[in-house]
C-alpha cells in the first residue's frame, strides 16, 4: 500500500477540497451504469454488489478499518481514530466492490465481509495519478503498453471467518465483471504480507522473485528510494511447498489466475505491511479460469 498525503496535511485550496470531503462522507462520483444490475452476482449465502451510496462507502471503509487497524498492524490517523473508518483522497474517485453476507446475524441489512477499490485509467489520469504509483514506477509499465487500458485494484481485505475459497472467489467475479464490463486489458495493484521486516519474510519474497517475476515487458519496479531487495534466497533454497503455505490467500489467488509479481518489494510504514507489485494482463489470464467465470462474466451472475 502507498503513503499518500495524509488528509490533515491536503492544503483547503478549491481543487483539494471536494476530494477531502468526499473521502470524509464517502461521497461517490462514480456511479453504477443503470443497466448494471443491483447485485454482480451470488455463492450461497454470499452476494456482491457496487456501492452505489455514501452508506454503503462507509460501510467498505469501516471494514477496512477493522482489518487493517483493529486486526493488523496499520497506525491510525487523527481522522481515522475519529470516524473508525480508513479513508483517503483515492475513495471518491474510485468503485469499490462489497460482498455481503446474506445470512449472517449481525445486522438487518447483512453484513459486509469482503471489500475491493477499484481505479479505472481514465478516471485515475482526470484525477491526477494512480495510488500504487507512490511505490511503483507505474507510469512506465504503462508507457509500454499505451494501447491498453488499465485498472487498478486496491485495499482488499476479508474477514477473518470468511478467508476462504468462497469469498476470494465471488470477489473475483466481480472484479472481472467490472474488468469486461470496462473493456480493461491490465489489472494492476499492490499485494501485501504482514509485518515490515523483509528478512522474516525471505522464503516467500524469494520464492515471488524466483518463480512469479514479471518478463521483461511487463516488468514493474518499485521506486528507486523505496526498493527492497526480493532475492533473499538462492532458488536452490527455497521450499515451494513452505513458500506457498506463508503466501496470503489473495496474492495465492492472483497467482493462480495468472498473475506477475513486480521488480523489487516497498516496506509500508502506515500500514505495517510488506507490498509487492501484481500485474495481470487479461491476455494472460490461464483460460480454465476464463473458462470458469464465463467470457461475459456470467458463472455467478444474480
Amino acid at each position: 500500500m502507498a503513503e499518500v498525503q495524509p488528509l490533515g496535511a491536503i492544503s483547503p485550496g478549491p481543487r483539494v477540497l471536494l476530494p477531502r470531503i468526499g473521502a470524509l462522507s464517502g461521497i461517490r462520483r462514480q456511479r453504477r451504469p443503470a443497466e448494471w444490475p443491483a447485485t454482480l452476482g451470488r455463492l450461497g449465502s454470499l452476494e456482491i454488489r457496487l456501492a452505489t451510496s455514501a452508506a454503503e462507502i462507509r460501510r467498505a471503509q469501516r471494514l477496512r478499518y477493522k482489518i487493517f487497524y483493529e486486526e493488523m498492524s496499520a497506525a491510525a490517523g487523527l481522522v481515522s481514530l475519529i470516524t473508525q473508518r480508513d479513508l483517503d483522497e483515492f475513495d471518491p474517485i474510485c468503485d469499490h466492490l462489497l460482498v455481503f453476507d446474506k445470512t449472517s446475524a449481525g445486522s438487518p441489512a447483512n453484513v459486509a465481509v469482503a471489500t475491493c477499490r477499484l481505479l479505472r485509467q481514465d478516471v485515475a489520469e482526470r484525477r491526477g495519478r494512480f495510488y500504487t504509483a507512490g511505490e511503483y514506477r507505474l507510469a512506465e509499465l504503462i508507457d509500454r503498453h499505451r494501447a491498453l487500458r488499465f485498472l487498478e485494484l486496491g485495499r482488499s481485505c476479508v474477514l477473518r471467518p470468511y478467508r476462504g475459497k468462497r469469498t476470494v472467489e465471488l470477489l473475483w467475479h466481480g472484479i472481472w465483471s467490472y474488468a469486461v464490463h470496462h473493456g480493461i486489458d491490465v489489472l494492476v495493484g499492490c499485494a501485501s504480507f504482514e509485518g515490515t521486516d523483509p528478512d522474516k519474510l525471505a522464503l516467500p519474497l524469494s520464492y515471488l522473485h524466483h518463480y512469479a517475476s514479471a518478463p521483461q515487458a511487463w516488468r514493474l519496479g518499485a521506486q528507486p528510494r523505496r526498493y527492497i531487495e526480493m532475492n533473499r534466497l538462492p532458488k536452490r533454497a527455497v521450499d515451494i511447498k513452505a513458500a506457498l503455505a506463508e503466501l496470503p490467500p489473495l496474492i495465492k489467488g492472483y497467482l493462480r489466475l495468472g498473475a506477475y509479481v513486480g521488480h523489487g518489494a516497498v516496506i509500508d510504514r502506515k500500514f505495517g505491511t510488506t507490498d509487492v507489485a501484481i500485474v495481470l494482463p487479461v491476455a494472460a489470464i490461464n483460460t480454465r479460469y476464463i473458462q470458469h467465470f464465463g467470457p461475459a462474466a456470467g458463472r455467478y451472475a444474480a
